[in-house]
């Protein structure tokens, strides 16, 4: 990385390390307003507004060069690309191409994907090689270095799954040519890395830590990439580990788990913050899915929008038993009128929408899961299942299941507690599970991906839409290729 690109990336950590609106109030440690490059990286303040940064480039909700990681192409991405959502954003054709699998290395989502994780990464990196040197209290010094290395890891986990073999940039300094590391290589990386943030606090002073990585989020992303990689026995192992930590648990309600009191609360393992920058998560939830559109009247609920931009499959609404409380939480099918009539609308997501709290803003002060404690239940239930401990693979599996009959008053008599399954039948169910709890969460493309089920599963939610084998990586985008000859585009694209 030549020296200029360091000194904008410099400055891009004071800017948003020490100013950026969405991460202010999210992470409470703020630092000086403003410190000279030249002076960086010499004191706590210092170090704690680097790895800030780092935060503040996953939830950014600025557009083009600071927009962050998770604002929305990623998870919209993991959606559109399976059997989860359709297309209607006419403003983004790169969006048809994913949910048809059409794209190519042109696609613009790719693209923007690729850039955010490495803005990211390459902050990453900053923070974990220049801290060591802050003298400082070396508690915090230490933590600080091991949330860069979460961060780092769970930047690379995405990028490895969805590109496969990929530049490895660890240095601050790096070739402007880098070559490409196997996925082998890359997956090394993540596990040292979310070993290492395994020393993290398992949790930290009231109003002083929410939305920070911890000890619970590094076991259990690790747990996840143990699964991805097939090694159901550490999968296992990591799980058990999460849930003796007695840290987290469900919330009786599923509806509860989205309503604003929950955030950061007990189901949530590691979560990206929108909501303190007034209602941003506007630009992927009520701007990705508008199931809302404020009348001129404040008063009136919401009204029909035809704008609607990423869709569910109906195959996946219908794939709930109705009195699923699931489905009543994660989709609007109703919408009121200003005539005060209720018209019947095809499913829209609103999971994010808690009407109580926010009954008049057309945004959500709401939270992006990237990991809760159903998903470590599944992740359990399914590895228990691969290794033959179907004893816990059924308890584990069956208390999601438990949860999702509960309808806030009473547990229905539906979904009944999985039995006597093979070990086939067992994998079909928690993959379904996961489907029905996870909607909008960035996780459908990776569960196909790693369980070869695009081709069975995409055709039957979109038919007519038919995955390939090269549709289990996504191509390295034209542009970086055309940068960098050391980058190898994936197969078949």
């Amino acid at each position: 990385m030549k020296k200029t690109v360091f000194t904008r990336i410099v400055l891009l950590i004071i800017m948003l390390g020490m100013g950026a609106t969405s991460c202010k109030k999210f992470l409470t440690e703020d630092p000086k307003n403003l410190v000279a490059v030249t002076n960086f990286y010499k004191t706590e303040s210092d170090a704690v507004a680097a790895v800030n940064a780092i935060y503040s480039w996953l939830n950014s909700i600025s557009y083009g060069t600071f927009a962050g990681v998770y604002l929305n192409s990623f998870w919209v991405t993991a959606g559109l690309a399976s059997d989860e959502f359709n297309n209607q954003e006419i403003f983004s054709p790169y969006y048809d191409q994913t949910a048809t699998f059409t794209y190519g290395p042109t696609n613009y989502g790719l693209q923007e994907i690729w850039d955010k994780h490495y803005k990211a990464i390459t902050i990453a990196n900053i923070a974990i090689e220049r801290i060591p040197g802050i003298q400082m209290d070396p508690v915090l010094r230490t933590r600080l270095v091991n949330e860069a290395k979460y961060l780092r890891g769970m930047l690379y986990f995405d990028m490895v799954r969805m590109f496969g073999s990929i530049p490895l940039l660890l240095k601050e300094s790096e070739p402007l040519l880098p070559t490409i590391a196997t996925p082998d290589e890359i997956y090394n990386q993540i596990i040292q890395d979310l070993s290492d943030a395994q020393e993290l606090p398992l949790n930290y002073p009231p109003g002083n830590g929410r939305g920070r990585a911890t000890k619970g989020a590094a076991k259990a992303m690790l747990a996840k990439v143990y699964l991805t990689l097939g090694q159901y026995d550490f999968c296992a192992d990591k799980c058990k580990e999460v849930i003796d930590l007695n840290e987290y648990a469900l919330w009786d309600d599923y509806a509860d788990v989205f309503k604003l009191s929950s955030r950061g609360g007990k189901e949530a393992i590691f979560s990206v913050g929108f909501g303190d920058a007034n209602g941003a998560i506007i630009f992927w939830e009520a701007g990705q899915f508008l199931v809302r559109l404020l009348p001129s009247d404040l008063s009136v609920e919401g009204v029909e929008n035809a704008q609607g931009w990423q869709v569910p499959t109906q195959n996946l609404y219908d794939s709930y038993d109705p009195s699923d409380r699931r489905r009543e939480a994660t989709f609007i099918t109703t919408i009121h009128n200003p005539d005060g009539s209720i018209k019947t609308i095809k499913p829209y997501v609103q999971k994010y929408w808690d009407r109580a709290a926010e009954p008049k803003g057309n945004g959500s002060s709401n939270d992006y899961p990237i990991m809760r404690y159903s998903d470590v239940l599944l992740m359990y239930a399914e590895a228990s299942n691969e290794i033959g401990n179907t004893a816990d693979a059924y308890t584990y599996i069956n208390m999601v299941r438990k949860r999702a009959r509960f309808n806030g008053t009473i547990y229905q008599n539906i979904l009944p507690d999985y039995s006597n399954l093979s070990k086939d039948e067992f994998r079909d169910a928690v993959l379904k599970e996961r489907r029905q709890e996870f909607v909008a969460e960035g996780q459908r493309w990776f569960d196909l991906a790693r369980t070869k089920k695009l081709e069975t599963l995409v055709p039957i939610a979109k038919p007519g839409v038919v995955p390939q084998t090269k549709h289990y990586l996504f191509p390295i985008p034209q542009r970086e290729i055309d940068l960098n000859p050391n980058l190898i585009q994936n197969t078949g694209y």
